[in-house]
């Protein structure tokens, strides 16, 4: 039977070794299609034919994975940051049920690229599956206004696409979904952090973009495919929309003055204390826009660059807490 858009899915499975494959264990519960970024290449040559010949050559081989905007879950999103960040091990509360998966950046010793947890990634529907290995992420998105689920989408990168069959009976897991109105805004100067005084009632809404850092490596070692990834300068901004009341004008107050800022956007499930998400930030404003409006509304609109502070001793830190023991 030809594919049906109802049969696709996208499987994800953690590698023990980076670029060896894995089965998958879990469903991701969102959309997307491998794209391969195969090259090939066309010589320009003189040898008398007017359309040119069918000499071609392949230099290089990549895969990539857009996954498309979705409704970001507690149970799930941590993929994201075990992709684009480091892979990490939770803790637990004292009554061993909520477990704490903490995603720091480093800012001043490399993350080792071995603390990177790559992936192998099916896709596909009914008719083919393909997949590739090494899958990491490029850059990780996540946005949402007030009366929404916060969304969230990434760019996952791979050594090279091939075809294959999908690892079967993997179970679609159960994921609770982060409301961004149940979310909860703290700004504080410099030296506490994370950020701990709460600015009621004006976030309307956010956009937080995160260039990984993380990039392949070509070497001649005998494969089209990167060798490895390595950690460069990530790049983290975040463009927030507040009422414009007596906290955007303090903002903008800082961002004239260039004052350091911390940034809390703490996030809590349905259920008080079960699912959590904090996103952590450390460093100044880069840019306020003119006056806005939102249907008769006054609002502000200003971006925060993630910049390390001494007094912080932080950059940007993702802390996502759920029940699950390990990620499937």
């Amino acid at each position: 039977m030809a594919g049906i858009k109802a049969a696709r899915k996208i499987q994800l499975g953690k590698e023990t070794t980076q670029g060896s494959e894995a089965k998958a264990t879990t469903v991701w519960r969102g959309t997307g299609t491998i794209q391969d970024n195969l090259t090939t290449v066309f010589p320009t040559e003189d040898v008398g034919i007017l359309v040119g010949t069918d000499r071609s050559y392949i230099p290089k081989v990549e895969a990539s994975l857009t996954l498309d905007q979705t409704e970001a879950t507690y149970q799930q999103l941590p993929y994201l940051f075990e992709m684009g960040i480091k892979h990490v091990t939770p803790t637990t509360d004292a009554g061993g049920s909520i477990y704490t998966y903490t995603f720091p950046y480093a800012t001043t010793d490399m993350t080792a690229s071995t603390d990177l947890q790559t992936f192998t990634v099916e896709v596909g529907d009914n008719q083919q599956e393909e997949q590739f290995l090494f899958g990491f992420a490029r850059s990780i998105t996540l946005s949402g206004s007030a009366g929404q689920a916060l969304m969230m989408s990434a760019e996952i990168v791979g050594r090279q696409v091939t075809t294959g069959t999908f690892t079967t009976s993997v179970a679609i897991p159960t994921v609770e979904e982060i409301l961004f109105s149940k979310g909860k805004l703290y700004i504080d100067e410099a030296g506490t952090y994370p950020a701990t005084t709460e600015k009621s009632n004006t976030l309307l809404a956010m956009d937080l973009s995160i260039n990984t850092g993380w990039i392949p490596v070509y070497t001649a070692d005998g494969n089209l495919y990167f060798s490895f990834v390595k950690p460069t300068m990530p790049e983290v901004t975040c463009t927030l929309t507040f009422e414009h009341n007596a906290t955007s004008v303090a903002e903008i107050a800082a961002w004239r003055a260039g004052t350091a800022r911390s940034i809390k956007i703490y996030f809590t499930g349905v259920t008080a204390g079960t699912s959590n998400l904090s996103l952590n930030m450390s460093g100044k404003w880069d840019n306020f826009e003119k006056l806005g409006e939102q249907d008769g509304n006054d609002i502000v609109t200003g971006t925060f660059r993630c910049r390390y502070n001494s007094s912080n001793a932080g950059f940007f830190q993702a802390i996502v807490e759920n029940s699950l023991e390990s990620l499937p």
